[in-house]
């Protein structure tokens, strides 16, 4: 199963979550991750506090950089983690299935521009929606 994470830029929420669940994920092979932005400038580097937030727990996305969804992605992946109801509107509206789309915690708010505190709460928000989203997934395995 592949799992897509979507934000706005790929700089703070997405690139976080795909590192939380790489970590999760890391014994199960049948299972992989990435992000990508749906408004953002490719290239950019991941914000200092998204890094610093999941260096505190051991997770190195610091060479993360931003790069857009892409209409190839449609195909290659099996469920569209975003972040917000609007992210799963402009999904939609980009061809990607509502069945493929999963709104991560039933939203994450976004720290851009935020203190490390405002990162590493979200960060708690993204290892939680990570774990029911791994729980769904091997559940629907066993199905």
């Amino acid at each position: 199963m592949k799992i897509l994470f979507i934000c706005t830029g790929n700089t703070c929420r997405s690139p976080m979550a795909e590192g939380v669940f790489d970590k999760l994920t890391e014994s199960d092979d049948t299972v992989s991750c990435s992000s990508a932005g749906m408004s953002l400038c490719d290239g950019d580097a991941v914000s200092e506090n998204a890094a610093a937030a999941c260096k505190e727990i051991g997770i190195d996305i610091s060479s993360h950089t931003a790069r857009s969804i892409r209409h190839e992605d449609i195909d290659k992946y099996d469920v569209f983690a975003v972040m917000t109801e609007a992210h799963a509107r402009a999904a939609m509206s980009a061809g990607i299935p509502k069945d493929k789309i999963y709104i991560m915690g039933g939203g994450i708010s976004d720290p851009f521009g935020g203190d490390i505190e405002t990162y590493r709460k979200c960060l708690d928000e993204i290892k939680s929606a990570c774990e029911d989203l791994y729980y769904l997934i091997k559940n629907k395995k066993s199905d």
